[in-house]
């Protein structure tokens, strides 16, 4: 599963972590003194103003941002020399790159949640004090606005499409490597859907989950201080009173309540979707052998083939709907526990506007980032189901037996030309 798209996996992974922790406690303990040699916010940074008092590249930003990129792709190029692998550019600039745009766009989400608090409080003016606020002004920040979302759009489009590509890629990567050791799996059962379609669905899964992994862990480290601090305009929060960064505490314990709730009431259902992958190979196994045998696909054995899969189906069915209702259940209580924590504080006038615009936009993300395995636990049952139907597809090939990642394929086969494995290229 990882071998064949990611160099040295049992290294490569705990090593980015590593990194990830050594960049994080050079930027807190020398990131100011090396902006002084490094930065290029002097030269490219936009000087805060009146209309936006804190710009998207401001010189402080740029340097953060310089910092980012520097300290991912040298880890790349490390990865170059040290252990360069053929699929280098996709499995490891690649992962780079895309951990990278996802660290923008939280940037651009902390951006967008400081310019509400400036444009509410504008209305807000506006609306109370008719005449202080003039056209001109408002339409100044939604240029600005504008400005900063186009580049935005794009970078998502471009994110979307690369990693479209890229989980393409760890899928081929995959397929040529069991294709390679085909003698030996073939006579599994549903030997077939594992390389077709199981391959398919882990690189997509785990990119997804993986991508939303790291937005979680990255909108923690900005939206956090920015929670904190804004906790300080909430004077009182039910039951629990008066806490310094109660914000934080309520979507924290809201988060650890919703992810035990959920594991809870859904530990089951990693097996029963793991048997459901047996039950329903088994019956598209038969119907393919009847194809060609007549003796194969007879209406008794596929009554029996369909019977087990219809039990399974309904088991399932019974364990999704309590796990649903508690989904569901728990889902409505988080999106509406931010207005009844703010409430107090609304009546009381302790807010304007635009603070409350942003402490509902900062709760959210940090709420969402801590229930992260919370709302993804469907996702999570599916990709253990994957994994360990690959897992078991995998014992079947002897530890050591050689690494083939891909093969030469004609560009534009032929129609019903048979693609034959005839050789390693030297790139992708």
């Amino acid at each position: 599963m990882f071998r064949s798209f990611f160099p040295e996996p049992k290294i490569f992974f705990p090593s980015g972590l590593l990194w990830i922790g050594v960049a994080m406690a050079i930027w807190f303990t020398a990131g100011e003194a090396l902006s002084g040699v490094l930065s290029l916010g002097p030269w490219l940074g936009v000087a805060p103003t009146e209309a936006s008092p804190d710009p998207f590249l401001s010189p402080d930003k740029i340097w953060l941002y310089q910092y980012v990129l520097m300290t991912g792709y040298s880890f790349c190029l490390f990865w170059y020399f040290y252990r360069r692998h053929y699929w280098y550019w996709w499995s490891v600039v690649g992962t780079v790159t895309i951990l990278e745009v996802t660290y923008f766009t939280v940037q651009f989400d902390a951006w967008t949640n400081g310019w509400n608090g400036t444009f509410f409080n504008l209305l807000q003016q506006a609306s109370s004090n008719p005449g202080t606020v003039t056209f001109e002004q408002i339409a100044e920040q939604t240029y600005i606005y504008a400005g900063v979302m186009a580049p935005y759009i794009i970078l998502l489009v471009l994110l979307t499409f690369g990693t479209s590509h890229y989980v393409f890629r760890w899928r081929r990567a995959m397929t040529f490597y069991y294709m390679s050791q085909w003698e030996r799996l073939r006579h599994i059962e549903g030997a077939s859907q594992r390389v077709q379609e199981d391959t398919m669905r882990l690189a997509q899964i785990l990119e997804r989950l993986l991508v939303a992994f790291f937005d979680s862990m990255m909108t923690l480290v900005v939206f956090l201080p920015l929670l904190y601090g804004l906790s300080s305009n909430v004077t009182t929060v039910p039951i629990i009173g008066n806490v310094d960064g109660a914000l934080v505490w309520v979507a924290l314990v809201l988060a650890a309540f919703g992810t035990g709730l959920l594991a809870l009431v859904g530990y089951r259902l990693p097996g029963l979707e793991f048997h459901n992958q047996r039950v329903e190979a088994a019956l598209r196994k038969e119907l393919v052998y009847g194809e060609d045998d007549e003796a194969r696909a007879q209406p008794a054995t596929v009554r029996e083939l369909v019977a087990g899969v219809q039990k399974n189906y309904f088991r399932l069915y019974w364990h999704y709907t309590y796990f649903n209702l508690a989904r569901y259940s728990y889902g409505n209580v988080a999106s509406i526990l931010p207005m009844l924590v703010m409430a107090p504080s609304l009546v009381a006038g302790a807010m304007t506007m635009g603070t409350y615009q942003q402490v509902v936009l900062a709760f959210n993300r940090v709420s969402a980032s801590f229930q992260f395995f919370a709302t993804s636990w469907p996702t999570v049952v599916e990709l253990l189901s994957v994994y360990k139907r690959l897992t078991a597809f995998e014992s079947n090939i002897p530890p050591g037996a050689p690494l083939v990642v891909d093969a030469k394929l004609p560009a534009h086969p032929a129609p019903h030309t048979e693609i034959v494995d005839v050789g390693t290229p030297s790139g992708p």
